[in-house]
């Protein structure tokens, strides 16, 4: 039996047809991520997230190289969204407002984000929540100037409450909004003078 010949004009023809389909299963993929990693944080798989895209596990690693590769897209998207939520707060006038509202929402955010909260719950600075964590530090630093945290508070004691919060919590399995908005609020109270 003879392979099938194709002429370059039909690998042309074909070309268009297959980057839609890797653009497809690239969609699926992530969509999938979004869901494995909200459903199981970092102890999401994979293979988990082949199977709810449908697709093969070499399929994901073609757009994914890495787990980290994975968990850090959806890290990204998850921040760009807590970054659509919050940029009301961040329209606040007043600091020490603009700085409270920004931690409750936060906190009622990583209720329902295994990932993230589990991310911040690691404490550590990383490309990704880097970004999010000097931003937290930036605005505790204006409500500080403005006298509404107290004067000895720095990004330190702001990372320890708020990141050992989240890992409390995330140990705890916890998940309730409720919740966490109220250890959110004892976050702003033990910054207050």
């Amino acid at each position: 039996m003879n392979p099938v010949q194709t002429t370059p004009q039909q690998n042309r023809l074909d070309a268009p047809r297959r980057r839609a389909d890797a653009r497809r299963n690239h969609e699926r993929v992530f969509a999938a991520a979004l869901e494995v990693f909200e459903e199981f944080g970092l102890q999401g798989t994979v293979p988990q997230v082949a199977e709810r895209a449908d697709v093969g596990k070499a399929t994901v690693y073609r757009s994914y190289p890495t787990k980290e590769d994975l968990v850090e897209a959806v890290v990204e998207h998850r921040l760009a969204e807590l970054e659509r939520i919050t940029a009301p707060a961040l329209a606040e006038a007043e600091p020490t407002r603009t700085f409270d509202t920004y931690v409750l929402l936060l906190f009622e955010n990583l209720a329902r984000d295994r990932l993230l909260s589990e991310v911040l719950a690691e404490g550590r600075s990383t490309a990704y929540t880097g970004p999010l964590l000097d931003r937290l530090a930036a605005l505790m630093e204006e409500a500080r100037t403005a006298g509404r945290i107290r004067p000895d508070a720095n990004p330190l004691d702001l990372r320890v409450v708020l990141c050992g919060m989240c890992l409390q919590l995330v140990n705890l399995a916890e998940r309730d909004p409720a919740l966490w908005r109220r250890y959110g609020q004892l976050t702003l109270q033990a910054l207050r003078p």
